[in-house]
């Protein structure tokens, strides 16, 4: 069970996301209303560092700008596409979440841990769910794209996700987190996951 709120714009949603509580929150440096700066995203994640993971996501860095952002924001993690980690180079002990976006090769080797989700990140579009349960046999799978409260449910019982990862469905409005949705994403998830382990035991 893993939980992750990405796309963290306001203390609110920081606070929130510690209260849930949930096991990693995003910051992003790409393209989205939910863009930050440095110096932006060094003050967000004050509060979190040390109690969950702090998570700096991009999409095809320039490896000067990269270098940036490990350097000014010290991620626990880099979520990128998986496609940028052929050209980047990276420290050896940084934790990574490559993107998938879609998965058409069953003998290709997989990460040993991976975010698979639409092809706009950030639009609420959901992933094929049907591609995710088969990646999620084979690897620690975060399924994205388009859950909310009233869905996530419905997507760990289908997929078998290792976790899961919300943005614009926990939104009051684009870029903006509503700290109640938060907290209810992050119950939802739990209790959906916390029940496909009381199966698995009972089996």
């Amino acid at each position: 069970m893993w939980i992750k709120i990405c796309g963290m714009t306001t203390p609110e949603a920081v606070a929130a996301a510690l209260a849930a509580p949930v096991d990693a929150i995003g910051f992003i440096f790409a393209d989205s209303p939910r863009q930050l700066t440095l110096e932006d995203a060094v003050a967000l994640a004050a509060p979190a560092r040390g109690k969950l993971r702090c998570v700096a996501v991009t999409r095809h860095p320039s490896q000067r700008y990269l270098d940036d952002i490990l350097a000014g924001f010290r991620p626990d993690v880099l979520q990128t596409d998986m496609e940028d980690l052929r050209s980047l180079q990276l420290p050896k002990q940084l934790e990574l979440l490559p993107v998938f976006r879609s998965w058409e090769a069953p003998q290709t080797r997989l990460p040993p841990r991976l975010l698979f989700e639409g092809p706009t990140s950030g639009s609420g579009t959901p992933c094929d769910w049907t591609v995710a349960q088969r990646m999620a046999r084979r690897t620690q799978l975060v399924l994205a794209g388009g859950l909310d409260a009233s869905n996530v449910a419905t997507a760990i019982s289908a997929v078998r996700p290792f976790g899961v990862d919300v943005s614009s469905g926990v939104e009051e409005r684009p870029g903006v987190k509503s700290p109640t949705e938060v907290v209810r994403f992050a119950a939802a998830a739990r209790s959906a996951f916390e029940m496909i382990q009381r199966e698995q035991q009972s089996a």
